[in-house]
């Protein structure tokens, strides 16, 4: 049967796929992940398929597998895995004939749900299988099942399910056994401990079947399961649930960390909830979920329904994949739906994830800055290795002081089969002013003193002390570069003046210098502490003697500004053939990157971007410019790129092509394509979808540390209704094609916020 994703109109909070195929599993595993931000899960089948990947995660638990590898998020030990025989035949989609089959994600609650009719010889059952991952209970989740026999004879059912440490990361095992599975009455626990980390984990695990059962545990190498043998009545039914939990020693809600009172308080809170059946604790979990739909909802009434449920789909995601709950952490690439990326941290958390947590959840974005706060020390020993000052942030990050953890080998060339080297980790350094500008948004949006006087204004300061070392003298120019590095566009390596990478280390360099100054008249006690740590008096004079000689490149005479030194000088290639294709990467089937290097192949946005980010410096004229010119030659094969293109768009006046970006973004996932989720969802885009709605279309932005809103709809969409926070005030926004309202309950704080050049003063409701 081939398997489709069916969205209706009447199920704007349903994500569904319609009919089994094995060929397609990855696809429904990632975006119908589950989480709650501690732990992570794919939506893998309760029984196991060939080509499957049954990945189980738990935020900041990283291990390093070897000691010439990095470090990765670990695939926990299955838990959900439960195999069925009945009368003896083994229960598998493969075999028989499969009816009805419907696989669905309720992104309201959480749930994710399983149906179908299965016949196979004498058999004929149907099947519903639920689990969640509790929102309300950070460690538990659970599962349940429900068979119906439709047959007049009874059927003997044997169910073999527990915990299987048997798992790896793409053959990379992190585990070792630990203390060996134990049962504490009704519930069985594994203990085991990653290699070199040394985190210690407890997997706990009840069952509770409806019919009575014949019960035999078997241990083995990282497994413990329990065998259930029971009769299931002719038209009749029974109900399995099996709800587990996960614990480890480095959680930053228990008192005691050392094994034995890890477990105690594993099997105590598992005693605790032993009274709440499977709908008490999904209902629990469906009010915590509630909070987080009810705060800012944004409602968009459009001809294609699917715009709804596209920013929808991307709430969820960010909410399960961010581990709101602890500072040390932060937002893998891929969130915790796959193994890619081995769940590191890039630069796509503050430019693209980032926002959307700032502007409607200030506390958790809080948590993101405060964790590149933690990273500052892996940040200076990043530098130091390259001889360099300041706080050079890793390209990929992992534990916050582990400095840089970019693998150093990638894919093979398809030209010489030789493995191809990740300079990203190594020259791919304007993650370092991304991660300012990520802090500087924060604290203009937010207000957040403390923040800023504690952590924020260190990091300002310290990330420009790295580009004031980075920068090199041009002597006969008489100004300085930024030579070798990896610019967003990752197609181009060993670049000079990557434009994104220059203006943005201006910036850095530029602001620091201001900020100096005014902690220096306004705020004494902040700008002595700091003064001990940076030595004012001498970075001053460095960064001043530097800020005003630092390369900018400008537009050349038909208005183009150069993405780097030699790009405008290369090839140029129809990449209309590659764009049309379904996937990524499709210009490697037919050159490797050396030769892409010397195209003006263009991965995703860089000049464009740096447009988009500091929009104060280039005018509408040299924008429109330079998209006409770029957009062509950009393959968008990173998931990143069009959600800049249609902000950007959309600004430009161009809402037909920033709507058909849009579509094109919200399709990467979501869209019809089956193969292309299946190392896991891609985070950056989906903080993209948010942006893409509340930058693009509501028009709302920080410009020159000033609140803007220039809202422009798409013509297919009648009304835009969003929220967000600022200055501590929650603020609603309204729009029409023809007018917009701004609205904020009445805290006695008056807002100013800037549209078309005029200001204005929010009392309680401006109509514009």
């Amino acid at each position: 049967m081939n398997a489709f994703m069916n969205y209706t109109r009447d199920k704007l909070w349903q994500i569904e796929q319609v009919g089994f195929d094995p060929e397609v599993l990855g696809k429904t595993e990632a975006i119908m992940a589950l989480g709650n931000g501690y732990m992570g899960a794919r939506a893998s089948e309760e029984e196991s398929y060939v080509g499957e990947t049954r990945d189980i995660f738990v935020a900041g638990t990283f291990n390093q597998f070897d000691e010439n590898e990095v470090t990765e998020l670990p695939n926990v030990p299955d838990m959900w895995a439960m195999n069925f025989y009945f009368n003896g035949k083994s229960f598998t989609l493969l075999d028989g004939e499969v009816k009805d089959y419907r696989k669905k994600l309720n992104l309201k609650n959480g749930l994710l749900s399983r149906e179908m009719i299965w016949i196979c010889g004498d058999l004929k059952l149907k099947f519903v299988f639920r689990k969640f991952i509790s929102k309300a209970r950070r460690h538990v989740l659970s599962s349940h099942v429900k068979v119906q026999n439709m047959t007049d004879e009874v059927v003997k059912v044997h169910l073999r399910s527990g915990i299987n440490g048997q798992v790896s990361n793409e053959g990379s095992q992190h585990f070792t056994d630990g203390e060996k599975g134990l049962m504490v009455g009704k519930y069985i626990q594994m203990m085991p401990q990653t290699t070199h980390s040394k985190i210690q984990f407890v997997q706990t695990v009840e069952h509770r079947i409806t019919v009575p059962s014949k019960n035999r545990p078997e241990t083995g190498r990282r497994s413990f399961f329990m065998n259930y043998d029971f009769e299931l009545p002719s038209n009749g039914t029974v109900e399995i649930e099996k709800r587990g939990s996960i614990y480890t020693s480095i959680d930053n809600d228990l008192e005691f960390r050392d094994l034995e009172h890890i477990r105690i308080k594993a099997v105590d809170d598992m005693e605790a909830i032993e009274e709440m059946t499977f709908d008490d604790l999904l209902e629990e979990s469906a009010i915590a979920w509630q909070k987080i739909w009810d705060k800012h909802p944004i409602i968009i009434e459009s001809k294609n329904f699917k715009d709804q449920l596209a920013i929808r789909f991307a709430t969820y995601h960010l909410h399960i994949m961010t581990p709101a709950h602890d500072e040390r952490m932060n937002i893998g690439a891929k969130g915790m739906s796959g193994e890619g990326y081995k769940g590191h941290t890039f630069w796509d958390t503050e430019i693209f994830m980032l926002p959307y947590f700032t502007y409607t959840h200030p506390n958790i974005a809080k948590k993101l800055v405060t964790y590149r706060y933690l990273g500052l020390d892996g940040a200076h020993k990043k530098a130091k290795s390259n001889g360099l000052d300041g706080a050079q942030y890793p390209w990929e990050a992992a534990w916050p002081t582990d400095g840089e953890v970019t693998p150093v080998w990638g894919a093979a060339d398809i030209l010489t089969g030789q493995a191809t080297k990740i300079w990203s980790g190594f020259i791919e350094q304007h993650i370092t002013s991304d991660v300012a500008f990520g802090v500087k948004q924060y604290l203009d949006v937010t207000g957040d003193t403390q923040f800023a006087q504690e952590k924020g204004f260190e990091i300002l300061i310290d990330t420009a002390k790295f580009w004031a070392s980075r920068l090199e003298y041009n002597q006969e120019g008489d100004f300085y570069e930024i030579k070798d590095v990896i610019g967003p566009d990752e197609y181009k390596e060993h670049v000079n003046n990557n434009a994104y990478t220059n203006y943005t280390a201006y910036w850095n360099v530029s602001f620091a210098i201001q900020l100096i100054d005014s902690l220096r008249n306004d705020q004494q006690s902040v700008y002595e502490r700091l003064n001990q740590k940076f030595n004012f008096t001498k970075l001053l004079k460095i960064l001043q003697e530097k800020v005003n000689k630092i390369y900018l490149p400008r537009p050349t005479d038909e208005g183009i500004i150069p993405q780097d030194d030699s790009y405008l000088s290369k090839q140029i290639l129809d990449l209309s053939v590659y764009k049309s294709k379904d996937g990524v990467d499709s210009l490697f089937h037919d050159y490797n990157l050396e030769q892409v290097n010397q195209m003006q192949v263009t991965k995703q946005a860089d000049v464009l971007l740096l447009m988009l980010l500091f929009e104060d410096l280039f005018d509408k004229e040299l924008k429109l410019k330079n998209f006409d010119y770029y957009e062509p030659k950009t393959t968008h094969d990173s998931s990143l790129s069009l959600s800049t293109h249609a902000i950007l768009s959309a600004d430009l006046g161009k809402l037909n092509e920033s709507y058909d970006f849009f579509n094109k973004a919200i399709a990467i996932d979501m869209g019809e394509y089956m193969k292309s989720s299946d190392a896991g969802i891609h985070a950056a885009s989906l903080g993209g979808i948010w942006q893409m709605v509340v930058f693009g279309y509501g028009g709302v932005r920080m410009f020159n540390s000033k609140l803007r809103i220039e809202p422009h709809l798409p013509k297919e969409w009648s009304h835009l209704e969003f929220g967000f926070d600022y200055q501590g005030e929650a603020l609603t926004v309204k729009i029409d094609q023809a007018h917009f309202t701004v609205s904020k309950l009445d805290n006695g704080q008056n807002i100013v916020f800037m549209h078309k050049g005029q200001e204005y003063t929010l009392q309680n409701m401006v109509t514009i």
